[in-house]
């Protein structure tokens, strides 16, 4: 008997590291574009908004105008069969947006370059998970897709704390062969920016190059059964459940992210009502971040051997008393447990939930349908924070309440409408 440890494709790992270099650059603007939306740098017409209405516009406008684009890039680089390309330009518009912030001195200036950044991660989210998907295969999908994800978020963790210290400790100087050059902190958080996707595309132009996708290509025991529908729709057209699989794993994706997102919008109220200052909000609002980290790569392993539709079950019975409780609490230590619990969840349901879309995924066709999935979860991070900004005047539990709700719909729809793709094992061993 011998260990089937996991085995990471070398291009997978590399396309991890991209993402995950791109991913600190670009959560440094969360936390760097409402400071700079404050400072003196940035005037002009408000177009009669205020400025924290300005601030959540140009924070939403990334996922607003990513998302619904993700399912066409996703079904180009599917007829194109070329992933890579989508992702180069993508990180060239994400470079040339990041520096060009340090041009920027009006409010339009600020929207124009976040639909930019919006057009550049259509580009990049579905075609680099399409790419994972297409690099794995079925019996270590999980893994692999657990691994991408596990250092994403890595990046998209380290972004927003490295982005202060950026900031706070400028201006800066260097001096390049007798001349001073001097640069403010948010000039310098803008280029560090740059240079991550800078770093992020060579890495991405050197070691990755397109899968050879042919009609032998590696098939889950259920894709055939999808290969009618093109890698969507809304109805099961085999007539094994009245929703498409994939269609209801995006609704489970978009009331998960709902649900998360909602805590970012509300932490001045939360902050009086635990009595805290912002460090253990900020501490409470990473625990999510961090049981992502902890747990992506063990949970997608398992689900090689164990199954990707109980993972899936089991975080979106978890979400709901996380979730809701968030809305009852008084204790900043029991904050930081429930959103680590949230986390915890989140892990048990994204990535698997991934992976079984992957399994699904007729050949040639894993761009458009992963797609559907990004697409659900970037739509819930940005409505997320925009429905608990104006369900809290009901009441400080109620968005909790109204995001515990769906992930309950969640645990039904997956349920009732999904169904598993991987023969369970009884052990991660097994004789080769």
């Amino acid at each position: 008997m011998t260990s089937n440890r996991l085995v990471v494709d070398s291009q997978v790992l590399a396309l991890a590291l991209a993402r995950m270099t791109e991913s600190i650059g670009n959560s440094f603007l969360i936390v760097v574009l409402p400071l700079f939306i404050g400072s003196e740098l940035i005037a002009g017409s408000t177009f009669g908004l205020t400025e924290v209405a300005i601030t959540g516009i140009v924070l939403s406008l990334f996922g607003f105008v990513n998302s619904p684009l993700q399912p066409i890039t996703g079904r180009l680089s599917d007829r194109l069969r070329r992933r890579k390309i989508f992702v180069l330009v993508g990180l060239v518009l994400i470079g040339a947006a990041s520096f060009s912030y340090s041009l920027a001195s009006t409010y339009w200036h600020l929207f124009v370059l976040r639909v930019l950044q919006g057009v550049a991660g259509a580009l990049i989210i579905p075609t680099t998970v399409a790419l994972v998907n297409d690099l794995a295969t079925s019996s270590n999908r999980g893994g692999n897709m657990g691994l991408y994800n596990t250092f994403r978020l890595v990046g998209f963790g380290v972004g927003p704390v490295a982005a202060g210290f950026v900031v706070s400790t400028g201006p800066y100087e260097l001096d390049l062969g007798g001349i001073r050059v001097g640069f403010g902190g948010f000039d310098a958080a803008f280029y560090l920016a740059t240079f991550t996707a800078t770093l992020s595309f060579l890495l991405v132009l050197f070691l990755i190059r397109d899968p050879e996708i042919s009609p032998a290509t590696e098939q889950a025991p259920t894709a055939e059964k999808s290969e009618s529908t093109d890698g969507f729709s809304i109805f099961d057209r085999t007539g094994a459940g009245t929703l498409d699989p994939v269609f209801t794993l995006g609704v489970v994706s978009f009331f998960m992210a709902v649900g998360i997102a909602m805590f970012a919008t509300l932490g001045d109220i939360i902050n009086a009502r635990l009595d805290q200052g912002p460090t253990l909000f900020g501490l409470q609002f990473a625990a999510f971040v961090l049981a992502q980290i902890l747990l992506q790569v063990p949970i997608g392993r398992a689900t090689d051997f164990y199954g990707r539709k109980g993972f899936i079950v089991i975080g979106m019975v978890l979400l709901v008393p996380t979730t809701l409780v968030q809305g009852l609490l008084y204790d900043p230590w029991l904050m930081f447990l429930a959103r680590f619990g949230q986390g915890v969840a989140g892990a048990m349901v994204f990535a698997p939930a991934l992976t079984l879309a992957g399994d699904l995924a007729p050949d040639r066709r894993s761009g458009s349908t992963l797609s559907v999935l990004t697409m659900a979860f970037g739509f819930g991070v940005a409505f997320g924070p925009l429905l608990s900004g104006f369900l809290v005047a009901f009441g400080f539990v109620v968005p909790f309440a109204f995001g515990a709700v769906l992930a309950a719909v969640g645990v039904v729809l997956v349920w009732t409408q999904v169904e598993e793709t991987v023969t369970p094992r009884r052990s991660p061993f097994w004789a080769d």
